[in-house]
């Protein structure tokens, strides 16, 4: 079938909850994806972070064969032996006790929001449903309704009303706003350590620092949302490593499932996760061997190809080349590791979408976030030849747009491994 084929069986038969650029992939590897007419092009998404240790990684395809071929899920009404070794392990790597480990990121979040509360009244005594967590604008935490209640993003909330209650707005990098909004019946903070659906907010210097000295202070839980943050997007294995803290509670996502399936987990102490009772808490497929398999070995691949450090490297060489390109229409460029937003100057209801169009037709994959800003964050196993591949196209769009230059001529043929892919 041909593409337009595809995306009107899509739009057919799916309800337009997304706006998808209109390239429909059929295959990938690596940094690599292709469509179903056999054009290349370069993930720099990664699907929101989920795909760190790029598309396919061979280790972590083994385990998943591998698992198929013993036993895929058991329920949590029986133990199985993959999951205690899994725990362990991430565990061991986040600095944290114990793990509640569930499928995708928002029941991860709502896993936190769970534990924190019943923490809030059973050891802080805080009358129960009088609770408060305090939350920072622009927040994007995920789209279940207890989530969305808190959000400041209209179009996500719009209609789906009654909200939860219990939840207090201040805005993002303000220290100073969060010891105002703290009261009696304040359970914590959830925060995101880089607002990444909000444009790539990267907050200032000793930001979660503070948030730590405050939390400790005033017996607060500090929950951090490292879904799209963690295992080595920013240039650390987790973000809040850059200020040498660790936060009360944890959710991880994403990329913890090595691309191939949905896991994550809420980490914790010992006390916190002692709220949790048979039956108060729990998930069908969370924690199943075929997740468990998964995940251990996408994170033995960050662990064993040090893909930190390389997150951190290519990211200043990312950014240095982007910042080099004669293009006026830059507003700003955030970054942390290969976490990067490109903020243009737009006027009154001009969005980013047709500049990523442009990328899309040169070969780059790259999408919107909050209208005005482009976010560049390809697997983190990237290499310096593959991203200068992208980064020629990305020039030539970029210094395109005001005309003031004559279009540079076309990049040479890629000789990448990736050929072997056609």
């Amino acid at each position: 079938m041909t593409a337009k084929k595809y995306i009107e069986l899509e739009q057919t038969y799916g309800a337009h909850n997304y706006h998808p650029l209109p390239v429909v992939i059929s295959k990938a590897k690596g940094v690599w994806v292709w469509d179903v007419d056999g054009k290349k092009y370069m993930d720099m998404l990664s699907s929101y972070s989920a795909i760190n240790q790029g598309h396919l990684h061979p280790r972590i395809v083994k385990a998943a064969k591998e698992q198929m071929e013993r036993v895929s899920l058991t329920s949590r009404a029986f133990s199985n032996d993959r999951m205690g070794p899994f725990l362990k392990k991430l565990c061991e790597i986040s600095g944290m006790e114990m793990a509640l480990p569930m499928n995708t990121g928002a029941e991860a979040v709502e896993t936190a929001i769970k534990l924190a509360r019943r923490w809030g009244h059973q050891n802080k005594g805080i009358p129960e449903n009088e609770g408060e967590i305090v939350v920072c604008e622009n927040n994007f935490h995920g789209r279940t309704t207890t989530i969305i209640s808190f959000s400041s993003d209209q179009d996500s909330k719009k209609g789906f009303g009654p909200f939860t209650p219990g939840f207090i707005t201040i805005p993002y990098n303000n220290v100073a706003a969060f010891e105002k909004a703290i009261t009696p019946n304040t359970i914590g903070i959830l925060v995101e350590p880089i607002q990444g659906e909000a444009g790539i907010n990267v907050p200032s210097p000793g930001y979660l620092k503070e948030l730590r000295r405050i939390c400790t202070e005033k017996g607060v839980l500090l929950i951090l949302d490292e879904i799209q943050t963690g295992f080595a997007r920013t240039g650390k294995m987790f973000a809040f490593e850059h200020e040498g803290i660790k936060p009360d509670v944890l959710c991880v996502g994403k990329a913890l499932g090595g691309g191939l399936y949905p896991v994550s987990a809420a980490l914790s102490s010992r006390e916190h996760f002692s709220v949790f009772t048979p039956g108060s808490h729990g998930s069908t497929f969370g924690g199943n061997p075929l997740a468990c398999a998964i995940a251990d070995a996408a994170l033995d691949v960050l662990i064993d190809e040090n893909i930190a450090e390389r997150s951190a490297t290519m990211g200043a060489y990312f950014v240095k080349k982007l910042r080099a390109m004669n293009c006026s229409e830059i507003k700003e460029i955030r970054f942390k590791g290969l976490l990067i937003g490109v903020e243009f100057k737009l006027g009154p209801g001009e969005t980013v979408r047709p500049i990523c169009q442009k990328l899309m037709e040169s070969g780059v994959l790259a999408k919107d976030t909050h209208e005005k800003t482009i976010r560049f964050a390809p697997p983190l196993t990237i290499t310096e030849e593959e991203a200068d591949w992208a980064l020629e196209r990305i020039r030539k769009v970029f210094e395109g747009l005001g005309k003031r230059i004559p279009s540079p001529p076309a990049a040479a043929q890629c000789t990448c491994p990736c050929q072997a892919m056609r």
